[in-house]
């Protein structure tokens, strides 16, 4: 298995591959090596169970939650050797990548050895992320490359399948949604709407996820007399911008930007908020999403892939984006008390069906038909 982030570097991605390593462990039919990064300069072999050993290339990361384009190469060349030397000593079966750009360009790169599979991440499917324009002109004919060569693709969501068409049609995708703990992620004893109503937002900072219209509608709700109280929880290049936005608009005491809480104690923070909101304008899936889902928390969402699988009655998905429409729809929310306390219900029903064990088993069979067809068994 290939990821070029892996916690504590990156956001979902690497969350949603250490929660399938955590389903893999122990089992006897499968074997792993996890070629991904570190933080700081070095070569670093961990065991996260006895047939799951992790190599961790090490390159100058500057920010956990951001990759400059320097990283990005610095890590391409100094894994490249590792999972070669990996490929060449052990008989692998397959190998399993997260992100078609960078890290299938190593699967790519041995495909005439080695079959591989590519799980679709969001950003690594051109689309309409504004920082990676260029980069999806300048890659796009290699990135086609790399997907046709793939034995397998796959999305987490109808959505980003959908996306990934519009680029390359006629290909095969399969689609395996993220998942979510129902153990460590449930909700609190009594979520009620007495007093200040607790926001939370939760993800990487950047300009996609479209912070700055949860702000202005929190400005909204202010000035209406609405006692409310928005947390913002997430690292990323924005952190320091969005502060000063807040501040500017005289809400330092209305808007705390957390930056990154350890992932360990996350699950309390859902369990102290009333709702989840977001104005991402691109997702694959939102684990945030999902572990406030299993929280107990209501979703108030714009549009965007994949919350059309996650939302149904346990939550509100607005086609403006825009700060009046989500003003708008967290008042009228959290004055219908009934209404409110039917969506906590639902959400937690709507998580229960994204077990990380579910996930897990969709790749284990996808892995079974992919060495089955390599085999000619097919």
């Amino acid at each position: 298995m290939l990821n070029y982030e892996f916690p504590p570097i990156g956001g979902g991605a690497g969350k949603a591959h250490l929660a399938i390593l955590e389903q893999f462990a122990g089992r006897d039919e499968l074997l792993v090596d996890v070629v991904t990064s570190a933080p700081q300069p070095g070569f670093f072999i961990e065991k996260l169970s006895n047939n799951i050993t992790i190599h961790k290339v090490g390159v100058h990361k500057k920010n956990l939650h951001f990759w400059r384009k320097a990283e990005v190469i610095e890590w391409l060349a100094k894994a490249r050797r590792p999972y070669r030397q990996l490929l060449t000593r052990n008989p692998y079966d397959l190998v399993h990548a997260f992100f078609g750009l960078p890290t299938g360009w190593l699967c790519y790169a041995t495909a005439d050895r080695m079959p591989y599979i590519i799980s679709f991440r969001g950003s690594d499917v051109p689309g309409k992320h504004a920082r990676l324009q260029l980069e999806y002109k300048i890659l796009g004919p290699l990135l086609k490359r790399i997907w046709s060569k793939a034995a397998g693709l796959v999305a987490c969501s109808e959505g980003l399948k959908k996306r990934a068409l519009q680029f390359l049609p006629l290909v095969d995708i399969d689609i395996i949604p993220n998942g979510v703990d129902l153990d460590k992620f449930h909700p609190a004893s009594n979520n009620t709407l007495s007093g200040e109503l607790k926001l939370l937002a939760v993800g990487r900072l950047s300009v996609t996820k479209r912070v700055e219209i949860l702000i202005e509608s929190v400005k909204i709700l202010s000035k209406k007399n609405r006692p409310v109280h928005l947390t913002i929880t997430g690292g990323g290049g924005l952190l320091e911008k969005l502060r000063l936005l807040v501040e500017q608009k005289g809400l330092g005491n209305t808007i705390e930007l957390t930056g990154l809480i350890e992932s360990e104690k996350m699950p309390d923070v859902y369990r102290r908020h009333n709702m989840f909101v977001s104005a991402s304008m691109q997702e694959g899936m939102s684990n945030a999403m999902l572990e406030a889902m299993a929280s107990g928390l209501p979703i108030i969402t714009t549009r965007c892939e994949g919350v059309d699988e996650l939302i149904a009655d346990n939550g509100v998905i607005l086609e403006n984006s825009d700060a009046a429409a989500l003003a708008e729809a967290i008042d009228t929310l959290a004055s219908n008390k009934k209404e409110f306390s039917n969506m906590c219900a639902a959400a937690r029903q709507q998580a229960i069906k994204f077990g990380w064990d579910d996930v897990a088993d969709q790749y284990i069979q996808l892995y079974r038909r992919i060495i089955k067809s390599k085999n000619g068994d097919a």
